[in-house]
């Protein structure tokens, strides 16, 4: 496979660098099931910033949403985070090259807390994590990704975006940045449209960015 040429790295969070979306997928969809009657309720916020999920969820029910944030957080804390195949091996690769990295993730800050908790190591193997809080607008606007390349000191000819969601691969494509799919949240032919590669996991990616 051809190389590809880039300087800067972001990549998303759940589905891409840890493989955690399995354990949203459940909690969500038990919570569609409990309030709405919907059990595929997960694959519709995916992406979206709590705010924005509540937003849309709960607009007038404070009570619903202090009782959903209770039980998110204690399941977040409690969570598996499992690195993606060769995610770890990758960003440890890229940070040897001199390569800039960040995460940019909808996650809230109160999330990665637990995130680094379980796996504190992530906190210097980018070189930086932008969250839910820096930005008006989540995924599926553009404007993570293009605070990513800001912060990079890069531009979107120069950059590659790693996503698994379909909210974030709009995000991504729509920065103008070059779009790499992972296929770890959804079908190979259902992201493959998004990006200009689809890869199931990081194994042997450092080659393919010459690394």
């Amino acid at each position: 496979m051809e190389q590809i040429s880039a300087k800067a790295f972001l990549f998303d969070l759940d589905g891409v660098i840890f493989n955690t979306e399995g354990q949203y997928s459940e909690f969500w969809n038990g919570i569609g099931l409990e309030y709405f009657g919907d059990g595929e309720l997960a694959a519709r916020i995916k992406g979206q910033t709590l705010e924005q999920t509540f937003s849309q969820l709960f607009p007038d029910d404070e009570a619903a949403r202090a009782e959903v944030k209770r039980r998110l957080y204690a399941f977040e804390d409690s969570m598996d985070y499992v690195y993606v195949p060769g995610a770890l091996e990758f960003l440890e690769a890229l940070k040897a090259a001199g390569h800039p990295s960040a995460i940019v993730t909808s996650s809230n800050r109160d999330k990665m807390d637990c995130v680094y908790r379980a796996r504190p190591e992530i906190l210097t193997a980018v070189g930086r994590i932008l969250t839910g809080e820096d930005f008006t607008h989540s995924k599926p606007w553009p404007d993570c990704y293009l605070l990513g390349m800001k912060v990079c000191g890069t531009s979107p000819s120069e950059t590659v975006v790693f996503e698994d969601s379909f909210h974030g691969l709009e995000a991504a494509r729509a920065s103008g940045a070059k779009v790499v799919a992972l296929a770890t949240t959804n079908a190979r032919e259902a992201v493959a449209p998004y990006s200009s590669l689809v890869l199931d996991d990081f194994r042997g990616a450092a080659a393919l960015f010459g690394l």
